[in-house]
């Protein structure tokens, strides 16, 4: 008798609607292969639940005693449907930073617009011979060519108008005049944090002469934040090459190096052109970059250690070299309204996979206006 007792407390305990723990236990069940049915809730006060209007494709639905609401409007098709999300651990690390720095075509592809060749002798920076500036005022769309402009106006009415005007913001307070070089890094997680400080701080180029460490961290995408979509990255196979094209662009080599003839980052000139170098995270700056260098720099240290992080130590010296900019020319960004323009149409290319075909069919309608009818 007291058994039945306890087992009608139990359930009129679970009828009742007051907050409880138990309450809000979820019950969960997939609906693979369900047909349309009416679910009663045991010792529910509510009605049965007509579950024909689901799709058999939706994900598992969490019911409870109390109320689950969900945000979606109710008239939006995908209340109705959701489609379960399809990636997995290693669809994700496919967008990572080892991933886009493994293959040289993916990273030349990431750059939309027209580059100009290192013999190009046609448009320079106008006002700054010196200071480079990589792209050409054109889009290759098959047969025709865009210019930034056309770009611009094939893509900001696909783009939210806050984002259009973030991305404007960008472009202007970028710059080329400071570069970073990465040498031989076998930790990605490095490379991702200094890809993000260089975004954060307006540098747009970087480039990374490639490593033989074995060591990899395939989840760097959280580490950058997606930051190597919006920079400019060039790969190289050899420290050679790669300082041989910067000094042709005008830039002089600074290798971050704790020597006797080092120079303190704190009294360097940081206004004209200036590759920052930073080298292996154990070996450190290669024998070929320390003698091919303009000049070797490094951080004072007050502690005990004498060196930090490689992306530690990246990230302090372009904030200073940022900062001692602005305090010489009055702000770090120094691009041209033009050359500002030509990077916004570039922001826009990558924002979307579908940018590149949406400029392309206002191409087509530019060339041909009867297609517009």
């Amino acid at each position: 008798m007291s058994t039945c007792k306890t087992l009608i407390r139990t359930s009129l305990s679970l009828s009742s609607f007051e907050g409880t723990t138990t309450r809000r236990k979820l019950l969960s069940f997939p609906l693979k292969n369900l047909n349309p049915i009416s679910l009663t809730l045991p010792y529910s006060p509510f009605p049965p639940l007509n579950l024909s209007f689901l799709s058999c494709r939706s994900r598992p639905i969490h019911l409870g005693f109390g109320f689950h609401r969900n945000r979606t409007s109710p008239l939006s098709t995908a209340a109705l449907c959701i489609e379960p999300s399809k990636e997995t651990p290693n669809d994700l690390s496919k967008d990572t930073v080892e991933e886009l720095l493994s293959n040289a075509d993916d990273v030349s592809r990431s750059m939309k617009l027209e580059r100009r060749s290192e013999t190009h002798d046609g448009e320079v920076a106008p006002g700054n011979g010196r200071r480079w500036f990589p792209y050409l005022d054109r889009l290759r769309c098959g047969d025709a060519d865009m210019t930034s402009r056309e770009v611009i106006d094939a893509l900001s009415p696909c783009i939210l108008e806050s984002r259009m005007e973030r991305m404007r913001t960008v472009a202007e307070n970028r710059s080329y005049s400071v570069c970073l070089v990465v040498e031989g890094l076998s930790d990605l997680g490095n490379v991702s944090a200094a890809f993000r400080s260089a975004d954060a701080l307006g540098i747009q180029s970087v480039h990374v002469v490639s490593g033989h460490g074995t060591k990899r961290y395939r989840d760097n995408r959280h580490v950058s934040m997606g930051a190597e979509k919006w920079l400019d990255i060039e790969l190289w196979e050899s420290t050679q090459d790669c300082f041989k094209v910067l000094k042709s662009r005008g830039y002089r080599i600074a290798t971050t190096h704790l020597g006797t003839d080092m120079v303190s980052i704190y009294d360097m000139d940081w206004s004209c052109p200036t590759a920052i170098v930073v080298g292996n995270e154990h070996r450190g700056i290669s024998d070929d970059a320390l003698e091919l260098s303009d000049l070797h720099c490094s951080i004072p240290m007050k502690g005990m250690v004498d060196s930090f992080n490689v992306s530690v130590a990246a990230g302090i010296v372009m904030h200073h070299a940022v900062y001692d900019r602005m305090s010489r020319l009055g702000r770090h960004g120094d691009l041209m309204p033009k050359e500002c323009q030509i990077l916004l149409a570039e922001f826009s290319l990558r924002h979307s996979k579908s940018a590149i075909r949406i400029a392309q069919e206002y191409a087509k309608r530019l060339e041909n206006p009867a297609s517009k009818l």
